[in-house]
This record gives C-alpha cells, structure tokens and sequence, in this order.
C-alpha cells in the first residue's frame, strides 16, 4: 500500500468536499429526519461509490493515455473552469 498517495487522495478530496453541495445537501437532510446515522451511512456510500468509479476510471483511461497527456488534459480542464469562474461569473 502506497500510505503517501493514500494520505493524499484523502487529504484532497476531504478539502475539496468541504462546504460542497453534497455536504449542504446532508446538513438539510439530516436536520429534517429523525436518523442522522442513516443520512450519514447513505452519503458516505454515495462519495464512496463515486470515489470507485472515479478510481476505476482514471485506472482506465492511463492504461490507454499516457499519464503526462492525462496531467495536461486536467490541467487544461481545470484552467478552463478557472477563468469561466473568474470572468463568465453572471452574478450581479
């Protein structure tokens, strides 16, 4: 087992779930209902199960892309959703 990458795959996604719509979705739920185990246990399955198919994904697409075109293709990506969140805001 590979303890860094594991430590910071979660490390990652624990600061990227943070405050999401997941989270405030759980929080509306869990005030509504009289068993905050059960919405724990069925959000914490549904970032889980997400997690496996991203994990199995990626697993996929590097056996068929080589890994320094799949960093440019994030890279890319994430610079794109940068600037449309910078400048394409259409809040007033």
């Amino acid at each position: 087992m590979d303890w860094h990458l594991l430590g910071l795959s979660f490390i990652t996604v624990f600061l990227s779930e943070l405050g999401d719509k997941s989270q405030l979705a759980a929080i509306a739920l869990s005030g509504r209902s009289q068993s905050p185990r059960a919405v724990f246990f069925g959000t914490a399955g549904a970032l889980l199960l997400t997690s496996l198919l991203g994990a199995l994904a990626g697993g996929a697409v590097s056996e068929v892309l080589p890994t320094r075109l799949l960093k440019a293709i994030a890279a890319v990506g994430f610079a794109i959703l940068a600037i449309r969140l910078l400048f394409f805001n259409n809040e007033e």
